[in-house]
């Protein structure tokens, strides 16, 4: 009965466990571009900030977020107010002005600013070769995401020239992605 119980309780738990983006980091995922180009999908975070832990939570554990993340790009998590070193386009950057002993707010990436990254969270787009695409601000639910990760994915957004163009395709967008 007790191995019973085990199986069960194990089935259960299984799918909530496969249920996760695969991050990495920006260094890992340039490199990975290198033997096969895929675009980058970027999850630019603070410790402090409540509505990234919301994505995290709400949007970042949906299947079908993590399935199509998985699938279509490679996801990077990033402190924006770490301390990791990144090496991008033959530059390095970093935080040289983080305090470890500070609580809430810290100082800013460079690589964060240098992406201009205005509010937290923020989800960071890049092309195939590591080129910046857009960063996308703000809170998203699994429906409000999945119009970027298809449009990006697809290419769609290098036909959006104007704000008309972009106000037809969101709503001409058929969402498949689920609650």
């Amino acid at each position: 009965m007790k191995n019973l119980l085990f199986l069960i309780g194990f089935l259960f738990v299984l799918p909530i466990q496969a249920q996760e983006i695969k991050w990495m980091s920006m260094n890992e995922a340039l490199a990975a571009q290198k033997k096969t180009p895929k675009k980058i999908f970027m999850d630019a975070y603070t410790d402090w900030c409540g509505p990234c832990k919301l994505l995290d939570k709400r949007t970042f554990h949906n299947k079908d977020v993590v399935d199509y993340v998985n699938t279509h790009y490679y996801p990077v998590k990033f402190n924006a107010e770490g301390t990791e070193e990144i090496r991008y386009n033959d530059f390095t950057y970093t935080n040289p002005n983080h305090n470890p002993d500070r609580k809430g707010r810290n100082s800013q990436h460079f690589f964060a600013n240098a992406l201009k990254i205005s509010g937290y969270p923020s989800i960071v787009f890049f092309d195939e070769k590591g080129s910046l695409i857009a960063p996308v601000v703000g809170f998203k639910t699994p429906q409000q995401l999945e119009i970027y990760l298809k449009m990006i994915h697809s290419n769609d957004y290098k036909k959006l020239t104007s704000a008309d163009a972009w106000k037809q395709y969101e709503q001409s967008f058929v969402s498949t992605f689920s609650n």
